[in-house]
């Protein structure tokens, strides 16, 4: 396997654990020290119950809430105008072994983005905007659903909503905390803690709640261009065609962006993205090109993404440039 991947996905597998096992270990001795060990662990565990039926039902019904927004209709493969982009998805999901082409739909909306998403009850579905499709070519697009539906066969949003518990378990038992302080003298719990020490203890998780989120997004971004990896893998000419695409939908969002990195030798400031908002103008290949060959050198800093959810643009290329066909 090659030494990027097997990197990209021990780093995957030991950021999971460790936020899933500090997160909870931490909420548990907080807990104990607050309440008592019994109190406590009932209270931890209702919490994550509560949490977790509460994302269960986002996750089951959500889909039909974004088709909703998005104003999708649903492409199929005898459509007479984009039939063409079913066949896309269909031959990029037969590169992905799936055993069912997901669901293809047009969402009709005016800035260019992809996307993928589904449920055991909606199943499982790619959705390209109109402007997307008129920014990047078949070969672009083709790149562009390799990554898409690589979240899918991964179980990203799965993955994700059941670390995403840990950041939220935190910030609740703060809000418990918080709150259990200011109405309570003593702190109400058998352990002689005051209720202004309560009231500092719950402030504070609720401040390390938000750290632990940065340590998601930092899951995110992982799992963002492990999708990049997969397109690269399996889709023919997938790795050249999604730096174009990465580098067109930019140029879509940012038509300065060209030559603001040509004066930088080191780029920090224009994020991601494949779940994108921009213009609908046409992006010279050219121009895109030229983006991709700078990115490739160029020096992001470390804190250039830290609060996004997906990587710099110019580490996502530079890690297709030492995997893909």
């Amino acid at each position: 396997m090659n030494l990027a991947i097997l990197k990209l996905k021990l780093n995957m597998i030991l950021a999971t654990i460790g936020i899933l096992l500090l997160g909870f270990a931490l909420s548990l001795a907080v807990a104990d020290y607050a309440f008592g060990a019994t109190f406590g662990l009932g209270l931890i565990l209702s919490i994550l119950i509560f949490l977790f039926f509460f994302n269960i039902i986002q996750w089951l019904f959500g889909p039909y809430l974004i088709s909703w927004a998005y104003r999708t209709v649903e492409v199929t493969p005898n459509d007479p105008v984009y039939g063409w982009l079913y066949n896309i998805v269909a031959e990029v999901a037969r590169y992905n072994n799936f055993k069912q082409v997901p669901k293809v739909y047009i969402a009709d909306v005016p800035f260019p983005n992809a996307f993928a998403y589904g449920s055991p009850i909606a199943g499982k579905r790619i959705a390209f905007t109109l402007p997307i499709l008129r920014l990047l070519n078949k070969d672009e697009l083709k790149a562009v659903a390799g990554h898409e539906l690589g979240h899918l066969k991964h179980k990203d949003v799965e993955l994700l909503m059941a670390v995403g518990l840990i950041p939220a378990l935190i910030y609740y038992l703060g809000w418990w905390l918080f709150w259990g302080g200011v109405f309570s003298g003593n702190g109400g719990n058998g352990r002689g803690n005051n209720g202004g020490l309560l009231f500092l203890i719950g402030i504070a998780m609720m401040a390390v709640s938000f750290v632990f989120q940065l340590f998601v997004l930092f899951l995110n971004r992982m799992r963002e261009a492990y999708a990049d990896v997969n397109s690269a893998l399996t889709v023919p000419g997938g790795k050249e065609n999604l730096q174009l695409a990465l580098a067109k939908l930019t140029l879509s969002m940012d038509p300065e962006a060209l030559e603001r990195f040509k004066k930088r030798s080191t780029t920090n400031q224009l994020a991601s993205m494949l779940f994108f908002a921009g213009s609908t103008e046409e992006v010279p290949t050219w121009n895109a090109r030229e983006l991709v060959e700078i990115w490739k050198s160029a020096k992001v800093p470390w804190y250039a993404d830290i609060l996004m959810d997906h990587p710099h643009p110019a580490k996502r290329i530079q890690l297709l440039e030492k995997i893909g066909k």
